[in-house]
């Protein structure tokens, strides 16, 4: 039997779990409009794809604040409809951005384009690795709190955009250094991997299989 003092903390920590998600839709908006800004007025596709990729993480992260909102009331429950459509936007989304990544990069590839600077890149990446991380191990605590397997798996889909960010900054990095003008081409290539990852795992969320990000679906 739950006592009234358990019942008490469980509530402050599933606030703290809206909270930690409605950051994280704060901040991806910020990063994405900061990022697409940057990428595009320095020519730089893997800076503008991590904007983009921050976008769709806005639409994804609408989900999980409903799905949190959702588990807390009625922890037995299905994904609500919204929940369902928001996945398969998100899917699509990341879908259409590994395609227009893609494309772009192999037609920088062939021109031989460089980016005028990557150094907003560094920046943004440092910044947006330290967030996600903080971002990373408040899940982690909250879930583990609250034995709730959904939200760490958010914070396994937090983890990834970690690794997106160390692809910025590793392609940002290289160029800044070199001026090797392939690299950033190379480092958007990079994110249409992820981005593929994270839309197929959105449908198959959709569908109703339960998955980590990055680990196995299963029903």
């Amino acid at each position: 039997m739950t006592t009234f003092t358990e019942k008490t903390e469980q509530n402050v920590y599933w606030q703290y779990a809206l909270w930690l998600a409605f950051f994280t839709v704060f901040y991806n908006l910020l990063e994405g409009l900061v990022s697409i800004y940057f990428g595009i007025s320095d020519e730089a596709l893997t800076l503008f794809g991590f904007g983009v990729d921050s976008f769709i993480e806005v639409m994804s992260g609408a989900g999980i604040v409903a799905m949190v909102i959702r588990i807390r009331q009625n922890p037995d429950t299905s994904r609500t409809q919204f929940e369902i459509t928001a996945l398969k936007i998100t899917g699509t989304a990341f879908y259409i951005l590994a395609v227009g990544l893609g494309i772009s990069a192999i037609y920088n590839l062939i021109v031989g384009h460089k980016p005028e600077t990557t150094l907003p890149g560094v920046i943004i990446s440092v910044i947006s690795i330290a967030i996600m991380w903080a971002l990373v191990m408040g899940k982690r605590k909250v879930g583990r709190e609250l034995n709730s397997m959904p939200i760490l798996a958010d914070a396994n889909c937090t983890l990834v955009c970690i690794y997106m960010s160390l692809i910025l900054l590793a392609s940002s990095f290289i160029y800044q250094l070199t001026g090797f003008g392939f690299i950033d081409s190379i480092g958007a290539l990079g994110l249409i991997y992820f981005s593929y990852n994270e839309g197929k795992e959105s449908f198959e969320k959709a569908s109703g299989l339960e998955c980590s990000c990055g680990g196995e679906c299963h029903e």
